[in-house]
């Protein structure tokens, strides 16, 4: 079992499920600094895809898909509880439940386009870093994590903001938070690169791993046992 043989994946894992659950609330809301206009969880989101990349590079992408379906999961009963907190009849005395359901209450479309977004973005991302690093021998590590990122963000933003603002949003408002998400997203990366490489370069060494996809099957659907060792 992964939880067994692995020292670090399980808080890793959690680390990320947690990342993951706290991006999909805080992106109801919809900043705007100078000319830009961006969802909440663009400071904290990116971080998902630096677990993604060093998942992937450290354990593969079969363990790394076990990762992602776990947050998946854990953002389908957030926004469940959220809804059914949300229809519980408010007391008299308490005067939140507009507030409740202004923010609270949009989570289900969040978390849907969240998981619409990460899912086809997540798996890019991971796709092309396991196929690169068959391609370049395991080296230049660089160019898989930005290279992965750059269609991977793309992708997930495209879809999220699409998904999560359209009908609430303008159309140009729309176009403009998605070259400002992926631009920051993408240099937010960018810049982690020597904090990746150094993580990477540790938990390779702490979990005696360096795992290549060579026989590995890429379909996101194809959650198995197999990988579970």
């Amino acid at each position: 079992m992964i939880l067994l043989r692995y020292k670090l994946f399980p808080f890793i894992m959690v680390a990320f499920v947690v990342v993951l659950l706290l991006s999909n609330t805080v992106a109801v809301k919809v900043a705007k600094l100078g000319p830009f206009f961006f969802d909440g969880a663009v400071i904290l989101f990116p971080i998902s895809y630096i677990f993604g990349d060093i998942l992937t590079e450290v354990y593969g992408y079969k363990r790394s898909r076990v990762v992602v379906w776990t947050g998946f999961i854990a953002c389908l009963f957030m926004s469940f509880v959220y809804w059914l907190v949300g229809i519980l009849p408010a007391a008299p005395p308490w005067g939140g439940q507009e507030a409740y359901q202004r923010i609270l209450g949009q989570t289900p479309r969040i978390v849907m386009a969240s998981l619409v977004a990460f899912f086809c973005g997540e798996f890019t991302n991971s796709y092309i870093l396991a196929k690169l690093k068959i391609f370049t021998r395991g080296r230049w590590l660089w160019t898989r994590t930005i290279g992965s990122t750059i269609a991977g963000q793309l992708v997930d933003t495209a879809l999220f903001i699409t998904i999560a603002f359209a009908g609430i949003m303008p159309g140009t408002v729309l176009l403009r938070m998605i070259m400002t998400n992926y631009f920051f997203k993408t240099t937010y990366e960018v810049l982690a690169t020597p904090l990746t490489y150094a993580v990477t370069a540790w938990l390779k060494r702490v979990e005696n791993e360096d795992y290549y996809d060579f026989k590995t099957n890429f379909n996101p659907f194809m959650v198995t046992m197999e990988d579970l060792r």
